[in-house]
């Protein structure tokens, strides 16, 4: 899978600006405010690259 999901780095997703309204879709786009806010609690966390993409999938799969 890599270190990327579509263009952004997987640790930069917490900074991103979300969308104004989740879309609630059973795969949750990368812009999502659910997936933002999710990420955005394991940023002070020191996880490795594998780590974080295994917690956005969880956080995407929701």
């Amino acid at each position: 899978m890599g270190t990327r999901m579509g263009k952004v780095k997987v640790s930069k997703i917490a900074r991103l600006t979300p969308k104004k309204k989740c879309c609630r879709k059973k795969t949750r786009c990368i812009k999502c405010p659910v997936v933002i806010m999710r990420m955005k609690k394991l940023e002070g966390e020191d996880l490795s690259k594998k780590e974080l993409e295994k917690r956005l999938k969880k956080a995407r799969a929701a």
